[in-house]
């Protein structure tokens, strides 16, 4: 009846601090995503409640890059109307010198103007984005069956709902009005060149192949370092993290050294990347303007020789105004360049939050009818149970038992042997693969899972305190509860006292800097399971982290709030379990003896022995 290897996979998941240790820093970590596509398909529907933003976005882009890229126009009029005058020998044109700056410094302000609109509306949906993307992942995580997270760590969660959401954000904001902008001014100066002259727009946009071409190296290089950087950056983290929660035991075993060695190893390894990444990266703005000096060289020359030629003095204001374009097109660049890198950084964090929101879910329950359970007795019934967190690895074989209203079971028996992973099915944290789960005749596949756990308060071996008050933390979720309430349900947890002791009694917040143990914090716990009142309780481990004489006393409150209520008992310490009615002896999944304290001592068997491990050892 027993299966060695279930015991590697009851309880034993992904939770600790070794499982952590690697979300941190996971965000973006260089890795290409699968499908950059797909991910920026996904990222465009979520904008479309905010369509007509979009539209007026697009349309400012064009309006700002249509204004900067027709004022130095303006400037080669200027230059025009001046030479002109000289050279015809006439008294300059005051009236038309103020009007054509009066027009070039209008559609300047304009251009400052409507940037900001852009700006401005650009962050209104790309918040808005943020806030649907993230509601949407809240609502996922209660869809999710537990099952997801023993494979995957919390930290990584947390990861994408913070860093990889934030990363969308931040590139979405700075990609869509730079590509738009950058797109139109290009074009916008191109044609402008034209306009003014054609010679000097071909000697102009000679420079495009040489800019395209030092772009491409220049990212080509970065990224390789980058992805390095941020892979490199995600280890260190982890090992930050992992030395942080682990740092009592690093003391206790002198790993000091060892820890700060390791760290030497990732910091030394991310300053190379980081350092060459940025280097290769940083050299873009000095390269582009060389090859702008360049075309501005270019430039001038091949001007001073037309007006060598032809002595026009308008060549003078068209220099001026081919400078200017010169400078604005090959700004432009480097800006195009950045913008395809931060849309694959934007491209890999959508492709993480995509594929957590198609994760799997728990089964619908719309339109299902709630089962009235108006005269709940507590009967209990275990049906041919059959689990496993793994397919093909099951960890509960073909469990059955009957649990009569107001009973008392304790489930005991060896690290591993399914005593957890039974409390989790009848509180439908995971789906049962075969058999069924019976409360007073009715499967709890026919009730709907918040009904289900209406059903029942739980006090676990991991105690969970929120920020908040002594009195938030044992209310919780409870509706109705008056002070008197909290105090009574203290007082039966034997936590009132300490609670009273405090600064500011029940009104002294709780944060990870207060000083409770986790004796105490199991206290709250128990006065929170009290308060919630349910008709079924199941305690799992729920004395194991008080000492002796705290022990008694939660044993005597636990004995009055179990009085009529079916209650579930998980325990190591069998002291606290003489009492019940029914003991289960599992192991490997299966009861192996069932029975009262005194039937399963008389019958010496598997309980017997774990007994005398802990009170007749010599």
């Amino acid at each position: 009846m027993s299966h060695n290897n279930n015991s590697k996979n009851e309880e034993i998941r992904p939770q600790g601090v070794g499982s952590r240790r690697m979300a941190f820093g996971r965000g973006t970590s260089g890795e290409k995503p699968k499908d950059f596509k797909k991910a920026l398909g996904t990222l465009l529907r979520y904008l479309k409640p905010d369509t007509f933003g979009l539209i007026l976005v697009i349309f400012l882009s064009v309006v700002t890059a249509v204004g900067t890229a027709i004022v130095p126009y303006f400037i080669l009029i200027l230059g025009n109307i001046i030479e002109s005058a000289i050279a015809n020998g006439n008294p300059i044109p005051i009236d038309q010198i103020i009007t054509n700056a009066l027009i070039a410094a209008g559609v300047i302000v304009a251009v400052v103007i409507f940037r900001y609109l852009r700006s401005f509306v650009m962050a209104t949906i790309t918040h808005r984005t943020l806030k649907r993307l993230r509601g949407d992942i809240n609502t996922k995580i209660n869809r999710l069956p537990l099952k997801y997270f023993d494979k995957q760590s919390y930290g990584d969660v947390l990861s994408r709902i913070t860093n990889d959401v934030d990363t969308i954000g931040q590139s979405f904001n700075q990609s869509v009005t730079t590509v738009i902008s950058s797109f139109v001014l290009m074009i916008g100066l191109i044609v402008m060149m034209f306009i003014s002259h054609w010679q000097m727009a071909f000697v102009s946009i000679a420079v495009i192949p040489v800019s395209f071409l030092t772009i491409i190296i220049l990212v080509k290089f970065s990224q390789k370092y980058f992805k390095r950087m941020f892979k490199s950056l995600g280890q260190m983290n982890g090992h930050i993290e992992e030395i942080y929660s682990g740092h009592e035991v690093v003391l206790a075993y002198g790993a000091q050294k060892e820890a700060a060695n390791k760290f030497e190893e990732h910091n030394e390894e991310l300053f190379k990347t980081s350092f060459r990444g940025n280097f290769f990266s940083g050299l873009m703005f000095p390269v582009m303007n060389f090859v702008a000096n360049l075309a501005l060289v270019a430039v001038s020359l091949f001007g001073a020789l037309m007006f060598i030629n032809s002595g026009d003095y308008y060549m003078f204001g068209i220099i001026v105004g081919f400078m200017l374009y010169v400078r604005l097109f090959t700004n432009t660049l480097p800006e195009l360049a950045q913008v395809a890198t931060s849309i694959q950084t934007a491209a890999a964090a959508s492709e993480r939050v995509f594929e957590f929101l198609g994760e799997e879910e728990l089964i619908s329950e719309e339109g299902k009818d709630i089962i009235s359970l108006s005269d709940f007795k507590g009967e209990v019934e275990f049906k041919n149970v059959s689990f496993g967190y793994e397919e093909g690895n099951k960890v509960i074989n073909n469990f059955s038992v009957k649990v009569e209203p107001g009973q008392k079971i304790a489930i005991v028996g060896p690290t591993g042997a399914g005593k957890t992973t039974i409390v989790n099915l009848l509180m439908r944290f995971y789906e049962i693969n075969e058999g069924d789960i019976l409360i007073d005749g009715v499967s709890i596949k026919d009730m709907t899972r918040a009904q289900v756990a209406s059903l029942f308060a739980m006090v676990l071996q991991d105690t969970w305190i929120f920020d908040g008050t002594f009195k938030d933390n044992i209310i919780y979720a409870k509706e109705g509860v008056t002070d008197e309430d909290v105090r009574a349900a203290a007082q039966n947890a034997g936590i009132d006292h300490f609670i009273k002791s405090q600064p500011l009694g029940y009104d002294m917040l709780l944060d990870e800097n207060t000083s409770i143990s986790a004796g105490q914090k199991q206290l709250v716990t128990i006065a929170r399971a009290i308060i919630e009142n349910a008709p079924m309780l199941i305690l799992d481990e729920a004395t194991s982290a008080v000492d002796t004489r705290t022990e008694v006393l939660i044993q005597e409150a636990m004995d009055k709030i179990s009085k009529g209520r079916t209650s579930f008992i998980i325990a190591h310490r069998l002291s606290t379990i003489k009492n019940t009615d029914i003991i289960l002896v599992m192991n490997g999944g299966d009861i192996v003896e069932q029975g009262s304290h005194r039937q399963l001592m008389e019958l010496g068997g598997r309980y017997a022995e774990l007994y005398k491990s802990q009170f007749e050892r010599v």
